[in-house]
């Protein structure tokens, strides 16, 4: 399928990657506007982006050289344990090589080269791209790699079954009035139906996501809901520790909960979760983070209730069914450089109905 609607940047998917692994500082070789807004919003999460600054010039004739200063003023500013060199469109299309450049320029920092470029039809390509020599080179192991890549799959196919992917263009919506939807779960609560609240975050987005589940058990401590967040301790370095975080949290709201899949299996616990549903046998079900990644067959029948932070995501999950869907506007740069959950817009205005 072609897309007419721009899709995620395999180049700034590495970058995130970077982070994930916990590179200290991200080099892009490229134009100094290369996915300028990711690269700022990743500093905000504490790894340093610099960029090569390529102009035209060296579209032309190479920016090997630059890309080794560049290399040694970051070992000797920012002292870093690990360190990325970034492909973008322009270094790949003139055949520039990364690990060349980092041999060559002589620092002693860990340094992985990502040959990458924005050119691939899934975004998913860059993380792999970071994925492999940060595996060849003893950041993660090779069997971490391969769960990664089954996982990645994972979450594509859902993406182009039910989720932003799933036509060539999706009208954008900022989906249902957040205090109607709040209201009818109050009053699903009060009329004593049973209900499920769902976690199945994307990675950092969880800091978030996981407030509604806090404020819904806030309003309701006795209502009879059970309650899934995916929190179970796998993953990249940086994924792990913010699972421990959030756990803390909501370990510290004293909400109950069972943990089902990891941050990073979002889009593979569809049917681990839908299962657990029909199990539960719910009135009604709350689902934040990626909703769509539990088929229609475990939710028919079943009142949902979904928060999205993807204005594109409204249409789709609508279609499945799903009577209320409200949409966290901005969540993810709200969601980096934090350390423990923020309060969401519906978590607020289920707070306020209390």
């Amino acid at each position: 399928m072609k897309y007419v609607q721009p899709r995620p940047s395999s180049i700034v998917a590495a970058l995130y990657t970077a982070r994930d692994l916990e590179v200290d500082v991200a080099v892009l070789h490229g134009p100094s506007g290369c996915s300028f807004k990711h690269a700022r919003l990743l500093e905000e999460d504490g790894m340093r982006v610099l960029t090569t600054s390529l102009a035209e010039n060296e579209f032309v004739f190479g920016g090997q050289s630059r890309l080794e200063d560049v290399l040694l003023y970051a070992e000797e500013k920012f002292s870093p344990k690990r360190m990325a060199v970034m492909g973008t469109c322009v270094s790949m299309i003139i055949g520039e090589d990364l690990q060349a450049a980092i041999d060559n320029s002589g620092v002693l920092t860990e340094t992985i080269a990502v040959d990458i470029h924005a050119g691939f039809t899934e975004n998913i390509d860059g993380v792999i791209a970071t994925l492999k020599p940060a595996a060849d080179i003893g950041w993660i192991t090779h069997d971490e790699l391969s769960r990664q890549q089954v996982l990645l799959k994972a979450a594509n196919q859902v993406e182009r079954l039910r989720g932003a992917a799933v036509k060539e263009y999706i009208e954008p919506s900022r989906g249902d009035l957040k205090h109607l939807v709040a209201k009818r779960l109050v009053e699903l609560i009060r009329e004593g139906k049973k209900g499920v609240a769902i976690m199945n975050a994307k990675k950092e987005t969880a800091y978030m996501f996981a407030d509604s589940l806090l404020a819904f058990h806030e309003i309701a401590p006795n209502a009879n809901i059970s309650y899934s967040a995916n929190l179970e301790l796998r993953g990249l370095p940086k994924v792990k520790r913010d699972a421990e975080r959030i756990i803390r949290d909501l370990d510290s709201g004293g909400l109950s909960y069972v943990k089902q899949g990891a941050l990073d299996e979002y889009g593979a616990t569809g049917d681990l979760l839908g299962k657990w549903i029909q199990e539960e046998n719910p009135d009604f079900a709350l689902l934040t983070g990626v909703p769509h990644a539990i088929e229609q067959k475990y939710t028919d029948g079943i009142e949902c209730f979904s928060i999205t932070n993807g204005p594109r995501q409204v249409a789709p999950l609508k279609d499945l069914g799903h009577a209320h869907v409200v949409v966290e506007i901005d969540l993810h740069p709200k969601t980096l450089g934090v350390r423990s959950i923020i309060e969401s817009e519906f978590g607020a205005v289920l707070r306020s109905m209390a």
